[in-house]
């Protein structure tokens, strides 16, 4: 049995993952996936390369297998049919409830250990005011400390009941509550009490009473919701109830005419819009509705994800699972062809995915399981608003019963947009947090060059000049001058100079280049090229689909030396082995500072990440027109109208430095890094060298005091020996 097989995978995945070497499962998967295949959320924080898509896709891939498996042997349709209760049961809606609610398998009794906020629902049936009575009674009884609101609500009112025109409820500390409005009403009740909630249709009255004690006229029904159904409902926070809906003796039987719930007639019944999962149990369901959907910020990634899939499910069979990935900047015809012949798990970007679902070809009926991978530079993207759009259309649970599944993965937990999404949408996630706070790792050095165009003149001086971006176009720049608008223009020009100085001094031979804007990538790409004769390629959105793969793969090949990218377009890709990482500029975010420079020294190899930081603020494009920069020549700042911002390198130096509490080497370009300044000789893209010769010394001198410790308890052993054996008289 292999180590995977042990925490209770498939010995089909576990035999693929054995082919792919993965001998023992890293830390983030011993974690993550006896979470995901026990049926929890999952909120997890790992470096690229450490496993992660294993973490989440392993379990995915199995849980969606045994779906597949009992839909197709009718297992499910039994398990979904157990849900479905007799034609004139009353119980709680598991298709009509918070997150955060549990209800028993009976159906009458609930719970939700929130601690914060309030969780609701309502019953499968709802009362109308049709025929010869219009009076009914049902109970709860208070089972474990907490707080309630009971009553009766239509089934457009919120699950927070109360808080809106269509909600009646009576709360624990004594009060009433209606359109938000909490006014004192009855007592105060708790664990072990009896709630009776009476309602009155024939002539538009709710009351309440504790412990059989019957209290006044809560409550009139407006003459609007005459024609509404009533149901019983909830609110609970960090409490538990059962309710009696008349299918056992009341404790309190009502009088005046008030019957049980249960016993209201047919034709003064109305069942739950919410229903649909016990009223048709779809076996076969729409093969444009997979079971599982992942969100990924680049197509790149998503690309990665899916081909990790194929790997992982090679033998898995009987039934097959189709796997897709549904990304932009490629035709959708041949994804809706895919679509429509049926697939499982869709890996996608938001765009394409988005596209999909407003246009039909992509159905969230079925869904079981929701990813975000790096859900950090989702958020960052601006794309919070997609994901909660399309929980929001997600059935919060399966037709057998089981609950939407969400395991979010992001580079850092410590992160307040990722922790609001977690509260929002998920479901008392398991954290693991293998990162913990921000750290740079021991295998990687990192260094800052200053660049400063006021005590270095070469971007005058230099016959060659990169390109710049053209923001300075309408602006009087003046070589020798110090307006701030020509050393904003010095510095884009000296940076090109020092690139080639940190290239050459330190026989950086590949290397990942990470630039602010996709016109920076593209200018340097040319200026490597043309003055440097180095081979390099780009790697941001405005390239073609096709252009990007390849140029990826001939980077990952060794077949150029430079990568030149935007951040968003690396995130998530994982090469190992290469020794050098250059911020053109820095990163806006702190976070993708460690994002960068944690693309080396990883398979415990020495890298080097240097940093061209600006002395003085920088002119830089901050588009915000429609275009999103395509024709822009706006050169005025926002504020203004324009797209164009001030950028000041150096208080993001110090907000990185501030975060990781170090300050940053800084070094003079013109020399080679000074790695005597680290830890020694270093060969930057090898192993670190064993420093198991700096402890020996060490050890010679702990030998003399580890001996006598040894000494001292070997006599003590013997001596507790001796005095067991022959006690003293």
């Amino acid at each position: 049995m292999t180590a995977f097989e042990e925490m209770g995978v498939l010995s089909e995945i576990a035999k693929a993952v054995d082919e792919m070497e993965w001998v023992l499962p890293t830390d983030v998967q011993s974690e993550a996936i006896p979470a995901i295949l026990g049926g929890g959320d999952v909120l997890m924080a790992a470096e690229t390369g450490s496993g992660k898509t294993g973490a989440f896709c392993l379990p995915i891939l199995q849980i969606v297998w045994e779906a597949l498996k009992d839909a197709t042997s009718g297992k499910m349709a039994k398990s979904a049919l157990q849900h479905k209760p007799e034609a004139k049961s009353l119980i709680l809606n598991v298709y009509d409830r918070g997150d955060a609610i549990a209800i028993s398998p009976d159906g009458l009794l609930c719970q939700s250990r929130d601690e914060v906020k309030w969780h609701g629902t309502r019953a499968t049936k709802g009362v109308t005011g049709k025929g010869l009575t219009g009076k009914y009674y049902y109970e709860i009884q208070i089972t474990d400390e907490g707080l309630c609101r009971v009553g009766f609500s239509t089934i457009d009112a919120a699950l927070d009941l109360g808080t809106d025109a269509y909600g009646f409820g009576y709360g624990g500390t004594g009060k009433k509550s209606h359109l938000k409005q909490f006014d004192n009403y009855g007592e105060a009740f708790g664990l072990n009490d009896v709630i009776g909630c009476f309602i009155n249709l024939d002539d538009r009255e709710v009351k309440f009473s504790r412990n059989g004690k019957i209290f006044p006229v809560a409550f009139s029904i407006p003459t609007k919701l005459d024609n509404s159904a009533f149901f019983p409902a909830i609110v609970l926070k960090n409490a538990e109830v059962k309710f009696n809906f008349g299918s056992e003796p009341f404790k309190y039987p009502p009088s005046g005419g008030y019957i049980g719930i249960r016993e209201a007639s047919d034709d003064c019944t109305v069942d739950s819009k919410f229903l649909r999962g016990y009223v048709k149990v779809d076996t076969k369901p729409k093969p444009n509705a997979p079971l599982c959907i992942i969100i990924e910020p680049s197509r790149e990634l998503a690309e990665q994800t899916d081909k990790q899939m194929e790997k992982f499910k090679k033998y898995l069979d009987n039934p097959k699972i189709r796997n897709l990935a549904v990304v932009g900047g490629v035709g959708a015809n041949e994804q809706i062809v895919h679509l429509k012949s049926g697939v499982e798990i869709v890996t996608g970007t938001p765009g394409r995915i988005e596209e999909f679902i407003s246009t039909g070809q992509l159905s969230l009926s079925q869904i079981r399981f929701f990813v975000l991978d790096e859900a950090d530079g989702l958020l960052q993207q601006g794309y919070g608003r997609f994901i909660n759009k399309l929980y929001s259309e997600m059935p919060k649970f399966t037709v057998d019963g089981k609950r939407l599944q969400i395991i979010v993965c992001s580079a850092t937990l410590h992160n307040m947009d990722v922790k609001n999404l977690a509260d929002k949408i998920m479901h008392f996630p398991q954290w693991i947090d293998l990162k913990g706070q921000d750290s740079v790792p021991e295998t990687v050095h990192h260094v800052v060059a200053l660049v400063n165009p006021v005590q270095d003149l070469k971007w005058i001086t230099s016959k060659a000049r990169i390109k710049t971006d053209n923001i300075h176009l309408n602006d009087d720049v003046r070589p020798g001058t110090k307006s701030p608008e020509t050393l904003s223009e010095g510095v884009k020009l000296l940076k090109g100079v020092y690139i080639l100085e940190a290239i050459k001094k330190n026989d950086i031979s590949q290397c990942f280049i990470f630039c602010r804007t996709k016109l920076d990538c593209d200018n340097l790409e040319k200026w490597l090229t043309s003055v440097g004769k180095y081979s390099c390629v780009c790697l941001h959105s405005d390239r073609s689909p096709a252009e990007r793969k390849n140029n990826l793969q001939l980077f990952k090949d060794n077949k150029v030396q430079f990568l030149i990218c935007t951040d968003v377009a690396a995130r998530g890709i994982d090469i190992r082995g290469i020794p050098f990482v250059i911020n053109y500029t820095l990163p806006d975010d702190k976070a993708n500072y460690l994002h960068r420079i944690g693309r080396v020294g990883r398979a415990e190899r020495m890298g080097l990440a240097i940093s061209l930081v600006s002395t003085v603020p920088e002119k830089v494009w901050y588009h915000t027109c429609p275009s999103r920069g395509k024709s822009c020549k706006n050169t005025n700042l926002v504020e203004n109208g324009g797209c164009a911002i001030w950028y000041n390198e150096m208080q993001l130096l110090g907000e990185i430095e501030e975060h990781l509490g170090v300050t940053i080497t800084q070094i003079d370009i013109f020399y080679k890094v000074p790695v005597d300044e680290f830890d020694g000789k270093v060969v930057y893209g090898h192993k670190k060298q064993l420093t198991a010769s700096n402890y020996e010394s060490h050890a010679n001198e702990l030998l003399t005091t580890v001996s006598e410790l040894t000494a001292l308890e070997k006599a003590a052993q013997i001596s507790y020996h001796q005095l067991r054996c022959n006690p003293l008289s």
